[in-house]
């Protein structure tokens, strides 16, 4: 039984399909890569498997439980919490009280705000601080610390690289051993393919709103990463 399974899932915004059947499954300890251009649908993936876009039920599986009808907080409760792309920190707070948000579901697990810190020592020092004055890659830092403090089973990361320079990108992909560690699948959408195929143990390449691509990354050319990203 695999902790996520998509089936012939399709999402729609209004009147405009955005997924064509996607076939998607992630097991359980595992990092899995979500690629493809922009607009290809990656984040319409993850707004449908966090409950804000709805699906049929049957559609999305979770530890084999139907999930594509339920709301957000629900879905974050059974152990699946989002790093949405934009960090969406709320201005208003300070660093730890952002972090405290993540909690508010009460899942029991190893996170806990000096766990994060560890993870994250920049974030140590500033906790007092509003999250408007973080640089990009603290204020990246501080989403994904506000979702591991659900406790989740499974992180979606959405293009957790966009707009930062490639050392705090370095900086942040390094985190990500230590998060498997504790017992975390990872789903991590990206553009950057390089980055994505270096962490990854499987990958799927979206392109319109649909599959083009599935495998593990040591066996696909560089080819077939590229008709399957562009389509030429």
């Amino acid at each position: 039984m695999s902790l996520l399974e998509t089936s012939g899932l399709t999402a729609f915004y209004g009147d405009f399909q955005a997924l064509y059947g996607i076939d998607l499954r992630i097991e359980e300890g595992e990092t899995v890569a979500v690629i493809g251009a922009n607009g290809a649908g990656k984040s319409t993936l993850l707004r449908t498997v966090t409950g804000l876009l709805r699906a049929p039920a049957e559609r999305i599986r979770f530890a084999g439980a139907p999930i594509g009808s339920l709301a957000p907080s629900r879905i974050a409760r059974l152990g699946i919490a989002l790093v949405p792309e934009g960090r969406r920190l709320f201005p208003s707070l300070s660093v730890e009280e952002n972090l405290q948000l993540g909690g508010q579901c009460g899942r029991p697990g190893p996170w806990t705000l000096e766990r994060v810190y560890r993870l994250f020592p920049p974030l140590a020092g500033r906790r007092r601080r509003p999250s408007t004055a973080l640089s990009g890659g603290e204020q990246q830092m501080v989403a994904i610390g506000r979702a591991l403090m659900a406790n989740p089973r499974l992180l979606l990361c959405d293009e957790i690289s966009l707009g930062l320079a490639p050392i705090v990108i370095r900086d942040i992909y390094a985190a990500l051993p230590g998060i498997r560690a504790e017992g975390t699948t990872v789903l991590i959408v990206e553009q950057d393919t390089n980055r994505a195929l270096a962490v990854a143990d499987r990958v799927y390449c979206l392109q319109e709103g649909r599959v083009t691509l599935e495998g593990i990354p040591a066996e696909l050319s560089r080819e077939r990463i590229r008709l399957a990203y562009f389509g030429v």
